[in-house]
């Protein structure tokens, strides 16, 4: 937020979705994302979080070219990415990669090792066959795989093993942002701080952006330079990290730390309970989206739309209570 030249920016960025609801009803409209903002610096690393069906991964397919917005303002390293030709698409894309959530199933288990890693040159470049080779060793020893790991298959490895795999396929064209969807959840606790520390060295050392998806808040404390709390489709609140765990603003994103489990009793937040579920992405509450769970909304909460306000330096968050002082 604070670098004037971010390598990535959204503005007010939407995606909706026509969803039918029957043979003799009408379409229905999916507001996945909705006035969706922030940015990204070179080096830098953005969590987004909140919970299923907030829009994370719709937001990453916005990211990663996956889909085109609906509307809005999506800039990337001088491209738009809402308004790409084919020929822009095809040079951005090189530029952002992607690590998923599943290691084993984002590889191809009928691929050595050496071919996976090596894939994106084979499409991208004009390499021949021993300076793509060499590349791919020279990855390989980054992310911590030995020389004789090139020949074997992904079945051969660990969970943690096969997420580096995946690690070194994304950087192989050298991108400047890596959209990470929830890389370590899969992973056994153990090997979670490695593969976090692994992404890490490599940010610092290739001055990497990071687009960080997680639903895990103590693995997005360790990593994530701001935090972007979503809702429903829309951003609750949005700053730095230690801003956000040691004073947390937005209802939500109490309600979201005060569940986190800590071992040490100071750390602990006060216990706050969400009273029912999520509300149908077809038929979203008026007002503000979270006023259904929210136990301080008022009728104002009920029926006018909060903005996302300006707090202490780059603090955002979108709330009417504390906008009138009362929470």
């Amino acid at each position: 937020m604070n670098d004037p030249k971010p390598l990535l920016e959204a503005r007010n960025l939407t995606r909706f979705y026509s969803v039918s609801q029957g043979m003799f009803q009408s379409h229905a409209e999916v507001k996945a994302l909705d006035g969706v903002s922030f940015q990204v610096s070179a080096g830098k690393t953005l969590a987004v979080v909140g919970e299923s069906g907030c829009g994370k991964s719709t937001l990453a397919r916005q990211v990663t070219m996956i889909e085109r917005a609906t509307s809005g303002q999506l800039e990337f390293d001088g491209f738009d990415l809402v308004k790409l030709t084919d020929q822009q698409r095809k040079e951005a894309r090189q530029r952002v990669q992607m690590i998923f959530q599943n290691p084993f199933g984002s590889l191809n288990p009928r691929k050595k090792v050496g071919s996976i890693i090596g894939e994106p040159l084979v499409i991208n470049t004009a390499l021949s066959k021993p300076e793509r080779e060499e590349r791919v060793r020279t990855m390989m020893g980054k992310v911590g795989l030995r020389p004789e790991h090139y020949q074997r298959y992904p079945h051969m490895f660990s969970g943690g093993q096969r997420q580096r795999i995946a690690i070194a396929r994304a950087l192989m064209l050298e991108p400047k942002l890596v959209v990470a969807d929830e890389p370590v959840s899969a992973l056994d606790v153990s090997v979670q701080a490695q593969v976090l520390n692994l992404l890490m060295d490599i940010q610092q050392e290739m001055n990497l952006a990071f687009l960080f998806i997680s639903h895990d808040l103590s693995v997005v404390r360790h990593i994530a330079d701001e935090v972007l709390v979503m809702y429903l489709g829309k951003v609750a609140e949005y700053g730095a990290t230690e801003q956000i765990f040691q004073q947390p603003q937005h209802p939500y994103t109490r309600a979201l730390l005060a569940s986190t489990p800590h071992l040490k009793v100071q750390n602990r937040k006060e216990h706050i309970v969400l009273s029912g579920e999520i509300p149908s992405p077809l038929a979203p509450p008026p007002g503000c989206v979270f006023h259904t769970r929210c136990p301080h909304a008022n009728p104002r909460c009920r029926s006018e739309i909060p903005l996302l306000l300006s707090l202490v330096g780059e603090r955002r968050v979108a709330c009417h209570g504390i906008e009138e002082g009362r929470i």
